[in-house]
């Protein structure tokens, strides 16, 4: 039987409720991906050119650290891993999550929430930070409201 993870990384917590919903529609454990250093509301204004996230993003090997670890991260087979669409990618917390452990033969699938842009590059910005033996595939937008059931219908089609 596959042991499933939804880890995930939410700046207002948006990706925070749908991540909730998809632990529960996938039988899954749940694990909030937290930064070390908490964003302001000011660290999240994308239209600073010197806000945090901005510098983040513009600089690609910013690894932002990470609040603590998941444990057991061995136990998983399958890994759901969702975060705000930043700059059409994945945010560097992301960047910084994968290179924390190894996910060599693992499956992780990514879905995000988005104001407007889709997955953009950001399976080709994640392959880097994992194992070439870690499977990473482009999940699906879980914007706006989403049924258990429909989510549930999702995880059984993969």
């Amino acid at each position: 039987m596959t042991k499933t993870l939804v880890a995930y990384f939410s700046a207002t917590g948006t990706t925070a409720q749908a991540a909730k919903l998809l632990a529960k529609a996938a039988g899954a454990d749940l694990y909030e991906i937290r930064p070390a250093v908490p964003y302001t509301k000011a660290d999240l204004n994308w239209m600073d050119d010197k806000s945090r996230s901005s510098l983040e993003m513009h600089d690609p090997s910013s690894r932002p650290a990470i609040a603590g670890r998941a444990e057991n991260m061995d136990a998983y087979d399958r890994i759901f891993l969702g975060f705000p669409i930043w700059w059409y990618v994945a945010p560097a917390m992301i960047n910084s999550f994968l290179e924390s452990y190894d996910f060599s033969g693992k499956t992780i699938i990514l879905f995000a929430t988005s104001g407007g842009s889709g997955f953009g590059k950001t399976v080709e910005g994640l392959k880097n930070s994992v194992s070439p033996t870690a499977r990473i595939r482009e999940g699906r937008l879980l914007n706006g409201r989403l049924s258990e059931s429909e989510l549930r219908a999702w995880v059984q089609a993969l």
